[in-house]
């Protein structure tokens, strides 16, 4: 395995967790071939309490890479990934998230702990996303259109969260 930003990668990635159940999106990063970093996503479920389900992922050719290492090149931002993608695929998924009490029905989680809680950049970027649609404006998408949306979100905020 390689060095990429500035990171080496050990600890901090994992292996695939699979193939991808939708095509995988290219994601540029700066200083990594085209192609090279691309997302993957996992089947989705529907939970009983109507929230949906599915792990996403960033990979490479040595499997999941680590949020470091599509992290600005200057540097993480202080703020953890999960505020940082939370913001931007809330953003990306737009009027198709539910709102309930005036908040955007998204939940993410990391798969997996950072090594060190003073560094929560450095662990794979492996993400169980949980949503609930707007019944409205998902009621003439497929679910494989759905997760398209989302998937196509979580590539877009991985691209931008690389952004300084």
């Amino acid at each position: 395995m390689g060095v990429s930003n500035g990171v080496e990668n050990t600890a901090e990635r994992l292996p695939l967790p699979g193939t991808s159940f939708l095509k995988v999106r290219p994601i540029v990063i700066e200083g990594r071939a085209e192609g090279e970093i691309r997302a993957g996503a996992a089947q989705p479920s529907t939970m009983p309490d109507g929230w949906w389900i599915a792990l996403f992922w960033v990979q490479d050719g040595d499997g999941v890479v680590s949020c470091r290492e599509v992290a600005p090149l200057a540097g993480p931002p202080p703020i953890s990934p999960l505020e940082r993608y939370g913001a931007l695929m809330t953003n990306g998924l737009g009027d198709l998230l539910a709102v309930e009490e005036g908040r955007s029905c998204l939940k993410l989680r990391l798969v997996g702990e950072a090594a060190q809680s003073s560094e929560p950049w450095r662990r794979p970027l492996a993400l169980q996303v949980a949503a609930k649609w707007d019944p409205i404006r998902v009621a003439t998408m497929s679910g494989s259109k759905v997760a398209e949306a989302a998937l196509d979100a979580f590539a877009r905020a991985v691209e931008v969260a690389h952004r300084p």
